[in-house]
């Protein structure tokens, strides 16, 4: 436990763990909900941090496949345990709003970022010109899966029938099998777009014993599952104080939140150079969120009773439409520049600023 102190207190990032204590604070002693709001929101940044880094180290301790499979189910942890507090709370929209938000941050604004930052350095950069024609396939395959229930629910009848609910079921189900397949084909090659590679030689690595790494991924689920329970419970009293949109709040705000720390490793991966790397964190992740943390989130409803649809409005289905495809086009030679990243980061940014101004 003392090593687990003393590396918390050697790295940077622990510094924004001190906000938990006083979102807590915040909470009891009634400071307000934009207090409580901002302290757990920047709570969660350094428990998401952690939280990746204990997978990574348990999956040091494991072979390849257990290794991918560990990464795969957990990489995108801290934002899995927001949206569920949320459909407990009844803010299905805001979920909805955050798994597109999920799929556009890291396609638009991560990936964006990298090749600005990797461009401006090292000029053009190359990646594997096979890969990305997979993962623009699996992404389009994707947002197909997240259209077709939206659509065909016009033609089924009441949003609220058992028709649309078993459409939108049976469509879950097929995506994680799918998810399940693609897992599968990746054990078995490299350079799959959900293989996603042991990151020794990413950022600073901890080398970690099993025992330590439990203990680490332990209490920074339960921070996180802390921190979120005050975020959610916030969220409305901020809109309504802010005159700011669900829409905003999760299309922008959840998934930087919960992935700040996932989206710093890509850009600094393509700040050395390591392009093929940054792209494999920014696609898996928006994967992961569309194949498998979607269609989950849509069974873990039923439970709280709470239906969760994979049923998106005409926004959110646009700018998925346009953010695929706009990733797929700048990717599909194998090469990348600054500009090419200005473009993904400039459509993102019209996205963020059309949905902070609707009402």
């Amino acid at each position: 436990m003392n090593q687990i102190i003393a590396y918390i207190k050697s790295s940077p990032i622990a510094i924004l763990l001190a906000t938990l204590p006083l979102a807590i604070a915040a909470e009891l002693l009634h400071w307000g909900p934009f207090w409580v709001f901002g302290l757990s929101a920047l709570a969660v940044i350094p428990l998401a941090a952690y939280i990746g880094e204990g997978t990574e180290a348990l999956a040091a301790h494991t072979n390849p496949r257990i290794g991918g499979l560990l990464n795969a189910t957990l990489g995108n942890a801290a934002e899995l345990i927001i949206t569920i507090v949320a459909i407990r709370e009844g803010l299905l929209e805001l979920v909805k709003a955050s798994i597109t938000g999920s799929i556009l941050g890291n396609l638009l604004l991560v990936m964006g970022l990298s090749m600005v930052v990797g461009g401006l350095r090292h000029g053009i950069q190359s990646f594997d010109q096979r890969q990305a024609s997979r993962n623009a396939i699996l992404l389009v395959l994707a947002v197909i899966a997240l259209l077709i229930p939206s659509i065909f629910s016009n033609y089924i009848g009441n949003p609220q029938s058992v028709r649309v609910e078993a459409l939108s079921a049976g469509t879950a189900v097929i995506m994680i099998i799918l998810y399940l397949l693609a897992l599968l084909y990746s054990f078995r090659f490299d350079g799959t777009p959900l293989s996603h590679k042991a990151t020794e030689v990413i950022i600073h690595k901890p080398a970690w014993s099993v025992r330590k790494a439990v203990i680490i991924l332990t209490l920074a689920t339960v921070g996180v599952v802390i921190a979120s329970e005050l975020l959610v419970q916030a969220i409305e009293p901020v809109m309504v104080g802010l005159g700011i949109s669900e829409f905003f709040i999760g299309i922008i705000f959840i998934p930087l939140i919960g992935n700040v720390a996932e989206h710093l490793v890509a850009v600094q991966v393509a700040r050395r150079n390591q392009m093929d790397l940054s792209v494999e964190i920014a696609v898996s992740s928006s994967l992961q969120i569309a194949l498998f943390v979607a269609p989950v989130l849509v069974f873990i409803s039923l439970l709280f009773g709470n239906p969760l649809q994979l049923i998106f409005n005409e926004l959110e289905l646009i700018a998925l439409i346009a953010g695929v495809l706009i990733t797929a086009f700048v990717a599909e030679d194998g090469e990348s520049n600054w500009l090419e990243g200005a473009v993904l980061l400039t459509i993102y940014l019209i996205l963020a600023l059309g949905f902070f101004l609707i009402d």
